[in-house]
């Protein structure tokens, strides 16, 4: 395999780190191999995702997960852009596969190598982009949620799907030309959703599909009546199921408030916007 971008996903969870609990990146034990010395590769056995749909745009609302600004890797500093519009840039984009697959992205977010994702450094997370490779004239529309490629002359990093469809994915590098899609002109969360059929699904190209027991985290309380008087007003707005868990915590119980499972991303990000017009907080992503 060729030379893979290799992230330093230890810094970026101390930069990024918005949940509690999910796949983390911790220093190698002993006996255990170093991340940063693991090869980033595709599936053992090529898989053909062609006909993969391109997730929908819709505008999001962004909160300050993965959005830490100014934030500093490998001595160098980046600043998250205030606004998408008006952006497009031409340079180098590579792509990230089984190293990173199942893993925490920069927004807290489950990196799946096998949907329709990017890895940016200084768009705000989630954003949506039309990639187009210069070279085939093929583009696709990908939905940001990650931070990366820290590799000078690359601009963005794609999951493996996306290199797939826009045919680089065995060259490993494509030159490219970068768009953000401008949040203004795409329609909010709530629309899409009433978009699905009486069951409140969605179309089955609307959004990505997430690793099952995916839930929102509203809170951990150290009363438990608190913690009910907030699981009842989250319950009173919102479509999923909430519930009041208690977890030890270095010998102090504390109860969390937690909606979902929730299995689809649009429905994730349309229940996070809840807990936040509701003031109840930024809601973290967590999988159990």
């Amino acid at each position: 395999m060729f030379q893979r971008n290799i992230r330093r996903v230890v810094l970026l969870a101390a930069l990024f780190s918005v949940a509690c609990g999910g796949p983390q990146t911790k220093p190698a034990k002993q006996g255990e191999r170093d991340f940063d010395r693991v090869k980033d590769s595709g599936p053992t056995a090529p898989v053909n995702m062609l006909a993969t749909p391109e997730p929908t745009p819709v505008r999001e609302p962004i909160g300050p997960a993965g959005n830490k600004t100014p934030y500093k890797v490998r001595g160098v500093t980046y600043h998250v852009r205030n606004a998408v519009k008006g952006y497009k840039e031409r340079g180098k984009a590579s792509w990230y596969g089984t190293k990173f697959h199942g893993r925490r992205t920069a927004n807290g977010e489950i990196y799946n190598m096998y949907a329709m994702s990017a890895a940016h450094k200084t768009l705000p997370l989630p954003s949506y982009a039309k990639v187009t490779n210069l070279d085939n004239g093929r583009s696709i529309i990908v939905r940001i949620n990650d931070r990366g490629p820290f590799v000078h002359g690359r601009i963005i990093d794609l999951s493996y799907t996306a290199a797939q469809k826009l045919g680089y994915v065995d060259k490993g590098v494509a030159r490219v030309e970068v768009e953000a899609l401008d949040p203004n002109s795409l329609p909010p969360v709530t629309e899409t959703l009433l978009a699905g059929d009486l069951t409140g699904g969605l179309p089955q190209d609307a959004s990505i599909r997430l690793p099952e027991n995916t839930f929102l985290q509203v809170g951990a309380y150290s009363n438990p009546a608190q913690a009910e008087k907030v699981r009842a007003r989250l319950a009173a707005a919102i479509d999923y199921p909430v519930s009041v868990s208690p977890v030890d915590r270095s010998g102090k119980q504390f109860y969390r408030v937690r909606i979902g499972p929730i299995s689809q991303q649009r429905a994730l990000a349309n229940a996070r916007e809840t807990v936040q017009k509701s003031q109840l907080g930024d809601p973290q992503v967590v999988y159990e």
